[in-house]
């Protein structure tokens, strides 16, 4: 395993309900950061088909692996590079069960994906009305370290990087379409949520405008100390890049040990009182 390796964030706005023209520019911007010798390339949620497409999703969502995926696998394989993206996926077992789903690919080929746990449905957001809940933490191994996949709304829910952190994970990966209206908390949750996990934590946020909603961008990766060690442009598509060092997690979780000083017990009355809200 790679101690050191290159991260891209790749900022993009997508082409609502295209899935050939996302794919291009998914495509384009691997070449780029290829180019300038990435590693890991990170698009942010739903890139695939764009985040408001409505009941165009029932006809968008592809199976994993599926056509889509395995275009971004050739991708993957030509350039040696792990890339992760969002996608609307359909379940293998019924007709129109969707997930909002990150998936992990790399040069040898699919490595793995993870469901969407907690569903906004309340402002602007509906993504109950089409989407399933996921239900398991994930964190893959690969060469470049062990890798974990979290989606949006889940940074909210503290229990979810703790998860993933607990599952091994040394880089959370957290893709995006975050509205600008939410762009102070994630600015602020994104940091909370490395600094607690000691964990390094890529965000990855879709920008521009789909029917009126506006995204922000902002893209970031975050050390386990809670400092951006690089930064995205507000508003518009961006490709950042920015070294990550797993040799700087021992010295932070040695200053500050937090998945040391756990106390399982707590999370029981936790659960007990959530049940009861």
């Amino acid at each position: 395993m790679k101690e050191k390796f290159k991260i891209a964030l790749a900022q993009i706005g997508c082409k609502r309900a295209d899935k050939k023209e996302n794919l291009k520019k998914i495509e384009n911007f691997v070449e780029k950061a290829k180019n300038q010798s990435a590693d890991l390339i990170v698009f942010p949620e739903l890139s695939l088909t764009g985040y408001v497409v409505r009941d165009q999703i029932y006809e968008l969502a592809e199976t994993i692996p599926g056509p889509s995926t395995q275009v971004i696998e050739k991708i993957a394989e030509k350039t040696q590079t792990y890339i992760v993206f969002g996608m609307p996926e359909l379940s293998e077992k019924t007709q129109a069960t969707i997930y909002n789903t990150a998936v992990l690919v790399g040069p040898k080929g699919y490595i793995g994906k993870y469901r969407k746990m907690y569903l906004p449905t309340h402002s602007v957001f509906e993504e109950k009305r089409y989407f399933r809940p996921g239900y398991q933490a994930v964190a893959f191994d690969t060469e470049i370290g062990k890798i974990g996949l979290i989606i949006c709304y889940d940074i909210f829910f503290p229990e979810v990087s703790r998860l993933t952190r607990l599952k091994g994970a040394q880089l959370i990966v957290c893709i995006s379409a975050s509205p600008a209206v939410r762009k102070t908390f994630f600015e602020i949750l994104t940091a909370a949520r490395a600094i607690e996990n000691t964990a390094f934590l890529a965000y990855v946020n879709l920008v521009g405008i789909e029917n009126g909603l506006q995204f922000w961008g902002g893209s970031r990766l975050i050390a386990p100390n809670g400092k951006v060690l690089v930064k995205a442009k507000y508003d518009e598509e961006d490709l950042v890049m920015c070294d990550v060092n797993y040799s700087d997690i021992k010295p932070i979780e040695t200053f500050v040990p937090t998945l040391k000083d756990l106390r399982p017990e707590l999370f029981d009355a936790l659960k007990k009182s959530a049940e009861n809200i």
